[in-house]
């Protein structure tokens, strides 16, 4: 007689899919398992950013700030259009980037989930921005977050901000 064995179900995400469709803004942090240092090799983030600003773009969606730390990655998307889908974006990414990894460095893995919080109208979009990118400041690895080179955007030319 066989041992009974519960069926493993993954957790579903905590919110509806439709919520991330649409004209809204949605940030995200996602972790690489176990904390392990993966972005501290410009290539690696430079073939990351390249699969996300893919997904980014068809899913019409925008990346309005990314930034890479160590172990894991600071990213908030817009939608663009009615039917835009942030979720679909974000999860492609996963699935890409994941792939390469299981293929090229198969120590690393993204967690399963991510946080995301969606940004509310009254929320402030520029200070949710300046925060991300001081990020590597409070971590101490740059005295000024124009230093850091794992960050970008898709619509801001981040050489501006102050």
């Amino acid at each position: 007689m066989k041992p009974f064995r519960f069926p493993y179900r993954e957790k579903k995400h905590r919110l509806d899919p439709e919520i991330y469709t649409g004209k809204i803004l949605v940030s995200f942090t996602l972790c690489v398992k176990n904390r392990k240092e993966l972005f501290v090799d410009e290539k690696v983030f430079q073939l990351f950013e390249s699969y996300l600003l893919k997904e980014s773009s068809e899913n019409n969606c925008s990346a309005y700030v990314y930034l890479f730390m160590p172990d894991h990655a600071h990213i908030i998307v817009s939608g663009d259009s009615e039917d835009s889908d942030i979720k679909k974006s974000i999860d492609r990414f996963k699935k890409k980037t994941g792939f390469w990894l299981y293929k090229n460095k198969p120590n690393y893995k993204w967690q399963k989930d991510y946080y995301d919080h969606i940004l509310r109208k009254e929320e402030d979009l520029e200070t949710q921005i300046k925060y991300i990118l001081n990020n590597p400041v409070r971590a101490g690895i740059v005295e000024n977050w124009k230093q850091y080179k794992f960050k970008g955007s898709s619509i801001y030319n981040l050489g501006e901000w102050e």
